[in-house]
């Protein structure tokens, strides 16, 4: 697989198969991922890869303690009526695609909650880093990420993102043995191999045109 077709296949999936993942894969992927590019080379990021019963207990935990508020705002653009449309959009193709009606608001929070147990996946990235992090550095972090992603594309597997566990943090920094003070938790990543005939994992998805986002200059 070409970086273009990591690229392109790369989707957040929602359903998971009962198939686990090794960890010689696993140490692969994040091996190669160390290169991500990092400004100053402060290579903020840090992570725990847990799975089995680990992941189990886990989850059992976030379940049972339910969640708090979370550490960062990752809602803020919808305040533009752009970028509410865009997730409007990707909102409306998803729960259709699991034939959940706009007005059922029951199906609708069944549906997040899976997200509990990251859909299922065998195994997941939780992803944090020292507080004194500012921007430049969390955009770090998410190039690491971006890295990851199709890094596990290339050995067949696929991933999620997962902010909305940012809404467990204490839950999972206990779990993980980290300093609440000095640790940001910023988010969860599920890994494993995608249910290819799930509907979620199939919905067709929009991109904003080229032109929207990028201007050429200077190329007469």
């Amino acid at each position: 697989m070409n970086v273009t077709e990591a690229v392109t296949t790369r989707r957040s999936i929602r359903a998971f198969l009962d198939k686990p993942v090794d960890l010689e894969t696993l140490t692969r992927v994040m091996d190669k991922a160390r290169w991500a590019a990092s400004g100053c080379n402060y290579q903020p990021w840090e992570a725990s890869i847990v799975t089995g019963q680990a992941l189990k207990d886990l989850q059992a935990k976030i379940i049972a303690n339910g969640p708090g508020a979370a550490e960062y705002d990752w809602a803020a653009p919808g305040q533009e009526e752009a970028y509410k449309k865009r997730l409007d959009g990707v909102s409306a193709g998803m729960f259709g695609a699991m034939g959940i009606a706009r007005d059922d608001g029951a199906g609708r929070m069944a549906a997040m909650a899976k997200n509990t147990t990251s859909f299922g996946a065998p195994a997941v990235l939780f992803v944090y880093f020292p507080r004194l992090m500012k921007e430049p550095q969390w955009s770090d972090v998410g190039m690491w990420l971006q890295t990851v992603a199709l890094l596990l594309r290339e050995e067949g597997l696929d991933s999620c993102w997962q902010e909305f566990m940012a809404l467990y943090a204490n839950t999972i920094r206990d779990f993980l043995g980290l300093d609440h003070e000095r640790y940001m938790f910023f988010c969860g990543m599920a890994i494993g191999y995608r249910d290819p005939d799930a509907p979620v994992n199939n919905f067709e998805r929009e991109r904003v045109p080229l032109e929207s986002q990028v201007k050429f200059i200077g190329f007469d």
